[in-house]
């Protein structure tokens, strides 16, 4: 056999080797790709699940499920059920990993103190050391209570809540009274009058009235009609 066709069978050979190695590195490559494939899942979303529900739906997957000791208080997730993950929903993982999982332990709600009987002051420094807010205030006034001190609230001490509602008594309404007209009274007169009732009353000034008795009111401060307290200053001005 001559030469150039010994080398043209031989390059066949060789094309025919290379060819078989790349199907079969290829064959290779693909067969670990499937397998590898095959040994991957997506971690399905456990959050609002119970245990039993979650184990179960890992289980579907070749996952297992694993409970972190420490429950953590979630607002939004009732007590007993997944609260968080690691991995995080539709992570790629591979078949029998593990899954941690925290459990809600149910909105973060403190005890309601006992605030009834307690000064307005005393039940707000009171719900501040125990986390609690005071969601409202309301007032009505009554001799029945002290002033100033919570006679209800809502909800009632021991129950558990974010938030409390007092009612507050703010005191019995002080009594008032109808201003008499007193202008053209004798000064004096009309001012002990009204100090017998109970009123602060004060001759402030005098002046010249022509015509007028000295000592006739000729002033007078509230006006008659108004409404008074006992507490209140009646000012009188009278003629010299």
């Amino acid at each position: 056999m001559r030469l150039g066709a010994r080398v043209w069978n031989l390059g066949k050979l060789l094309v025919l080797v290379g060819a078989l190695g790349a199907t079969f590195l290829l064959s290779f490559f693909v067969s670990m790709r499937v397998a590898l494939w095959a040994r991957e899942v997506k971690v399905p979303s456990l959050v609002g699940r119970s245990i039993n529900d979650a184990t179960s739906l890992l289980a579907e997957r070749g996952l297992s499920l694993r409970v972190d000791d420490n429950q953590r208080a979630d607002d939004r997730v009732e007590a007993g059920r997944v609260m968080q993950q690691d991995p995080s929903p539709g992570t790629v993982s591979r078949r029998q990993r593990t899954v941690r999982v925290w459990i809600s332990s149910g909105s973060k709600r403190t005890v309601v103190p006992a605030l009834v009987g307690q000064s307005e002051r005393a039940a707000q420094m009171r719900v501040q050391q125990d986390g609690v807010s005071i969601a409202s205030i309301s007032e009505f006034r009554s001799a029945d209570y002290p002033a100033d001190v919570v006679a209800a609230q809502n909800p009632a001490p021991a129950a558990r809540a974010p938030q409390v509602s007092v009612l507050v008594n703010r005191g019995e309404t002080a009594a008032t009274f109808v201003m008499p007209d007193v202008i053209g009274v004798e000064g004096e007169r009309a001012a002990l009058a009204l100090r017998r009732q109970g009123f602060r009353v004060s001759i402030v000034g005098t002046q010249p009235y022509p015509g007028v008795p000295p000592g006739t009111i000729v002033s007078q401060q509230p006006a008659g009609g108004f409404r008074v307290g006992a507490s209140d200053a009646i000012s009188l001005e009278v003629s010299r």
